[in-house]
């Protein structure tokens, strides 16, 4: 049985050697590639076999959804499962309307990546559970949140989520391995861009249906 080809495009060298270790003890599965940054990763399309690509959606540079959006013309056979810390519905539909076949946090365990490979490698569409409601919240809410968001950074935007997601502003400087000056930073630029003056406003005006 011919294994599974994947390339891991991800700029954390930590969690792209984990990755890498969960993949390489699969018998099924052979990592062929990676890359620390999108730009590396479109440079070297035109060679790449891969049958699947775990890309990380916030990556200095080309955005994993930017990448993705170049790709799939190109390689229109290759997979791509977006991985990232906050489960965000706008990152979603973005990474879809991209081309993208599914979509898997970090925090998930590597039994979950590697049968998310498997899956989108055989025609599925892996997303987790958290992850299927929230597209269905935002279909049902009437309004893509990707047009609401549009106006933040993509780092602005993982503190929404975390905002979203109920952590504190510590919690959240932790996700992003920043600190929490920082975070705050992020926060008076969000409440300036989306005219709001709280934490709720600010959910809400990103995520109507919250």
């Amino acid at each position: 049985m011919r294994r599974i080809k994947v390339a891991i495009v991800e700029d954390d060298r930590d969690f792209r050697d984990l990755l890498l270790a969960g993949m390489v003890r699969n018998d099924g599965i052979q990592v062929i590639d990676t890359f620390p940054t999108g730009d590396r990763f479109l440079k070297a399309l035109e060679e790449l076999d891969a049958d699947v690509v775990v890309m990380d959606i916030n990556m200095p540079g080309t955005s994993g959804i930017d990448c993705v959006a170049r790709a799939k013309p190109r390689k229109p056979a290759m997979q791509f499962l977006m991985s990232t810390v906050f489960e965000n519905p706008a990152y979603i539909f973005q990474a879809l309307c991209a081309g993208a076949t599914g979509y898997i946090v970090k925090s998930a365990p590597s039994r979950d990546l590697i049968a998310a490979v498997y899956d989108i490698h055989t025609g599925g569409s892996p997303m987790s559970p958290a992850i299927a409601r929230a597209v269905v919240g935002s279909f049902q809410g009437g309004v893509s949140p990707a047009i609401r968001a549009e106006q933040l950074t993509t780092k602005e935007r993982e503190v929404v989520d975390g905002l979203a997601n109920g952590l504190m502003y510590k919690e959240i400087a932790d996700k992003m391995g920043v600190n929490i000056s920082t975070v705050r930073t992020h926060i008076r630029s969000i409440y300036d861009k989306l005219q709001v003056h709280s934490r709720s406003e600010a959910v809400k005006r990103i995520y109507p249906g919250r």
